[in-house]
């Protein structure tokens, strides 16, 4: 089933507009690649090409998890999830452009 989705993932990819027009790549490029390793087993593939896929799968859960639970420490873990997945974000972008 795995071999299924991920078939399915590499041949539906979408390609990125923003690099297409200006040739640049943009915050959210590899990140469907990424997760494409990820969903492989190559988290280290994975981590090289979007390392802020980690913490946004983190934050996706612990969102999730606070809507239905609403305690003090999924707003906190949130927060803090958010930040470095931002940061994470940032530096990738930034790495790219130098």
């Amino acid at each position: 089933m795995w071999h299924k989705l991920i078939h399915w993932l590499e041949t539906h990819s979408l390609s990125c507009q923003f690099y297409q027009n200006y040739q640049i790549e943009c915050p959210g490029c590899g990140l469907q690649s990424a997760f494409i390793s990820l969903l492989k087993g190559n988290l280290t593939e994975s981590i090289q090409t979007y390392p802020a896929l980690i913490p946004l799968i983190l934050l996706f859960v612990s969102l999730v998890t606070h809507i239905k639970f609403r305690s003090k420490w999924t707003l906190n873990l949130n927060r803090i999830l958010a930040s470095i997945t931002v940061l994470l974000i940032i530096i990738n972008f930034m790495s790219k452009l130098i």
